[in-house]
């Protein structure tokens, strides 16, 4: 139901309108102080473009009228920096968040002041690149591996299962989605590993003695018959282990260690290549190795400098 500022919400003006949904979010959403100062100054600064733009102070009605033209023209605002309102350019994930933001300003007009925008459904938010996780340090990954053996709340199958997965993605560099995918009939591992990966693509990595010691450890002491066919990692009630429990795992082993947020098993994947680097091996090795389609993918996993890609492209290409 409507704040008190809004008894009569046929005079509100979006001013009221902007405080009752801040009072909303503090009082029955229970935001931070941050995250709320965060959203006045997106809600103040979108209501001052509107009225600038219109030349005149905006009611709880003319809400309901924008136009998308208009909202666009305030993430053109927003994105560039205005001086006249005293703000600094916005980057695309920051621009997302403003916009929404401004989304979920207006449902709450729709859903608790009856005022629906419904041109604000025609405005498509900036396209945004999700960053890529930074690699762990070389002890922090054998810390992570490690550590399911300390775990007092899981079985031993399920220990030696985690230590398994985790270590098959570091020291493989495989992908959630490529380590769940081997049966049965993959172990005890060889030498190498086929994997196939994105677009059907296939690629063949080698396995070191420590990640066949993990995977024979797992062998030895899981208790569920299983067919060739079957998924080689299963779940404590014998279905396959699923990329959700690989993640909440990492999160759970992560926080007894006091490892960074951004400490995932995708960042295994991105330390993998990141430290066979630092050791020596070069672009086009890596490449393989990750399955990339081309060495930029690879620098960004890495983090190479230029410099570095353009001497190992000069290297492999047969016409530098």
């Amino acid at each position: 139901m409507a704040g008190p500022e809004l008894d009569r919400p046929g005079e509100a003006s979006a001013a009221d309108a902007l405080r009752a949904w801040l009072d909303h979010l503090a009082h029955e959403r229970r935001l931070s102080p941050r995250t709320l100062e965060a959203y006045g100054h997106i809600g103040r600064l979108y209501v001052a473009f509107l009225e600038r733009h219109r030349g005149e102070a905006l009611s709880l009605a003319d809400l309901g009228t924008i136009a998308a033209a208009e909202v666009r023209a305030h993430m053109a605002e927003r994105r560039q920096g205005s001086k006249e309102a005293g703000d600094h350019p916005l980057a695309a994930r920051s621009l997302s968040q403003t916009l929404s933001a401004i989304r979920g300003f207006h449902a709450f007009l729709d859903r608790r002041l009856d005022t629906p925008a419904p041109q604000l459904a025609l405005v498509r938010g900036p396209k945004t690149k999700p960053p890529l996780p930074r690699p762990v340090t070389e002890d922090q990954a054998r810390g992570l591996l490690a550590e399911p053996d300390a775990d007092p709340d899981a079985e031993p199958w399920e220990s030696a299962r985690d230590r398994a997965v985790l270590t098959l993605l570091y020291g493989c560099g495989l992908r959630i989605s490529e380590g769940l995918s081997l049966t049965r009939a993959d172990a005890p591992l060889g030498e190498t590993l086929r994997i196939i990966g994105k677009g059907s693509k296939t690629r063949i990595v080698p396995v070191l003695p420590a990640v066949r010691q993990a995977v024979d450890a797992y062998l030895a002491l899981q208790p569920f018959p299983l067919q060739p066919a079957d998924a080689l990692f299963r779940a404590r009630r014998g279905g396959p282990l699923s990329p959700r429990h690989v993640q909440a795992s990492v999160q759970r082993l992560r926080g007894r260690l006091g490892l960074p947020e951004r400490t995932t098993p995708h960042a295994l994947r991105h330390s993998f290549a990141t430290h066979l680097l630092g050791a020596g091996a070069d672009l086009r090795s890596i490449q393989e190795l990750l399955g990339h389609a081309s060495l930029s993918t690879t620098q960004k996993y890495t983090g190479v400098d230029a410099d570095r890609l353009l001497n190992a492209y000069a290297a492999a290409h047969p016409r530098a």
